[in-house]
């Protein structure tokens, strides 16, 4: 790239180049630009210098404009819309908005929020598109890359948040963790239960490969014991299912297993150790907020949750 070329050409050449083939007048767009024909007239000589083209000729009484200046033309002014963006960035009108968005969930958040947040959202710009993807799909590298714009998760708020350091974190919804299980299973009877009751049963783990071990599992492991964990699935909703038909124990987030259909019919235990602060989270990259639409979005996201 011939970045000292380019440094010779301005917006102010490029709006003259975009309104002259408007015009094919130099006082017309002169008196359009509110400025002096012959400055009009030495921007384009500038403009001609770089380009190495003449861009209009006379022919008779009229301007022509030449080859390389038509096909310029829709370039020209796809750039003079872009800078109008950036200037005027601050205005966002949601029911203009035609653009789109993606973000990623686990299911149990998408049973939460999801319904609630996008019916909100399309009353407010009816022709916005929004793509929604499982996390386990696309997770925190489309945000480093720029394919994902949020990420809504459940998650343990003594795991390292340092995934990446331009991706910022902020917690939506507070929650806490309990135990459940189907309502014929052995401890059902029992309102509360002891850590080795929990722990002589098998559990259903969670699978995440963005996030690292939980702190209870952490505690446990100091104190020398763990969790039996002998089948683990991608979320809340098939754990749940599956403690339906089994013996088997999930622990699960209180907020989703008191909302989830699938937890319905299900017993909820307090656990018989601390988990720790769990939380849901709002993830993205730190630089897309510098996007109108990206701020309007997220306030909305920040709206719905609470």
């Amino acid at each position: 790239m011939e970045l000292a070329k380019l440094s010779r050409i301005s917006m102010k050449h490029l709006i003259t180049l975009h309104v002259m083939l408007d015009t094919l007048s130099v006082t017309a767009c002169a008196e359009r630009l509110c400025l002096s024909p012959s400055s009009v007239s030495k921007t384009l000589s500038q403009l001609r210098e770089s380009l190495h083209d003449e861009l209009f000729y006379r022919h008779g009484n009229s301007l022509i404009a030449t080859a390389l200046a038509r096909r310029l033309g829709p370039s020209v002014k796809q750039m003079i819309n872009d800078m109008n963006q950036i200037m005027n960035q601050d205005v966002f009108k949601p029911q203009h908005y035609q653009g789109s968005f993606s973000l990623a969930m686990r299911e149990s958040t998408f049973e939460l929020l999801a319904a609630t947040l996008t019916a909100h959202i399309l009353n407010l710009a009816p022709n916005i598109h929004i793509d929604i993807y499982n996390k386990d799909n696309i997770g925190f590298d489309g945000l480093v890359k720029g394919s994902l714009d949020f990420i809504l998760l459940p998650h343990d708020l003594s795991q390292p948040t340092n995934v990446d350091e331009d991706l910022v974190w902020e917690t939506l919804i507070n929650d806490e963790m309990v135990c459940l299980m189907s309502a014929s299973h052995p401890l059902a009877s029992q309102q509360t239960i002891s850590l080795d009751d929990y722990l002589n049963f098998s559990h259903i783990g969670i699978t995440d490969t963005d996030l690292s071990t939980p702190f209870f599992d952490i505690l446990l492991a100091q104190q020398s014991k763990k969790r039996a964990i002998p089948i683990s699935v991608p979320d809340f909703g098939s754990a749940a299912l599956m403690c339906h038909h089994s013996e088997l124990l999930f622990t699960c987030s209180r907020y989703w297993a008191s909302i989830a259909k699938q937890a319905q019919g299900l017993l909820i235990k307090p656990l018989p150790i601390d988990y720790g602060k769990v939380a849901y989270s709002l993830v993205w990259h730190r630089q897309s907020m510098n996007d109108p639409a990206h701020r309007w979005l997220y306030e909305q996201i920040l709206l719905c949750s609470r």
